[in-house]
């Protein structure tokens, strides 16, 4: 059994096809296909059924990529573990984000590392939190950046911030003029628009959770997977939106949305996620301190 092969299994488990996993492992399908029977020979069980329009895991199969994958983590981190005695200033660290957070913090976080750090690579992937979780748990991310709640029982995060949500409404709104007054009650906007994020994003989970608490299920008229486009709704007059305070805006061109404190003012909680009992090298040390750091300078 070769090192190699154990890296084949789990690109065509992830794939589900031979051609697409041959392509993103830069060989040939026909060598793949040899390399997986030469695998499956040697070890005596089926790994995959494979029909004309399917590749689908047998249990051996199952059993046997999950093994390869915790190989390949721990591969991994040997490395990286070995990488930080040899030299404490290089490394390589991947970073995963929401759209939402990584847009309006990365562009503050980053020139910030790599004034620190010029010599650590990051690798910057956006996704929506469901997947980033996923990624996060196989090692595909070092760290990612998302809001609670988390789902996934294998991640374990560090707080970041704690983060007001507003509510963005159109300038001509009636709720327009209360700006700077008294805060609105979510309950008082259950037959109101909503413009909301696609489901997947924690920001959507989030917003949508603060109108069930209030009593109601939001009216949602459109979905947006960008924030910046939910905000721009907003000011055309076409819904309402909860929006982190972060996020709100002041230099749309022309009608931009008008933003207002809500009863209780709700938060969100800001994390940096990483996989339990994963080692982080000091590259991923250095980002998440240098985030946290500069996050709350915000």
């Amino acid at each position: 059994m070769e090192f190699r092969q154990l890296m084949y299994a789990i690109q065509i488990a992830n794939e589900r096809n031979f051609s697409r996993a041959a392509e993103k492992l830069h060989i040939a399908q026909p060598s793949l296909s040899q390399q997986l029977s030469k695998l499956e020979k040697e070890l005596g069980v089926l790994l995959f059924k494979r029909s004309t329009n399917s590749v689908e895991l047998t249990h051996a199969g199952t059993v046997f990529v999950n093994r390869a994958q915790q190989i390949v983590d721990m591969t991994e981190q040997l490395r990286r573990e070995m990488e930080d005695l040899a030299d404490l200033r290089k490394g390589r660290v991947v970073v995963g984000s929401v759209p939402v957070t990584g847009a309006h913090v990365l562009p503050d976080v980053l020139p910030a590392f790599r004034a620190a750090y010029p010599d650590i690579e990051i690798v910057l992937i956006e996704e929506t939190s469901k997947r980033l979780e996923e990624l996060t748990v196989s090692g595909s991310t070092d760290v990612c950046l998302l809001s609670l709640p988390i789902d996934d029982p294998a991640l374990a995060y560090q707080p970041v911030i704690e983060e007001e949500i507003c509510l963005a409404v159109p300038p001509d709104h009636p709720l327009a003029s209360q700006a700077g007054g008294q805060p609105v009650p979510i309950g008082s906007l259950s037959k109101e628009p909503f413009i909301l994020l696609k489901k997947g994003q924690g920001f959507r989970a989030i917003a949508h959770q603060l109108c069930v608490s209030a009593g109601f299920d939001p009216r949602v008229v459109f979905e947006s997977g960008n924030i910046d486009t939910v905000q721009a709704l907003v000011a055309a007059g076409m819904g309402i939106a909860f929006v982190p305070r972060m996020i709100t805006r002041s230099d749309w061109n022309g009608r931009a949305p008008v933003y207002l404190h809500l009863e209780g003012r709700p938060t969100r909680t800001l994390v940096i996620a990483y996989r339990k009992g994963r080692y982080l090298s000091n590259a991923a040390e250095a980002f998440i301190d240098v985030f946290t750091r500069t996050l709350k300078k915000i």
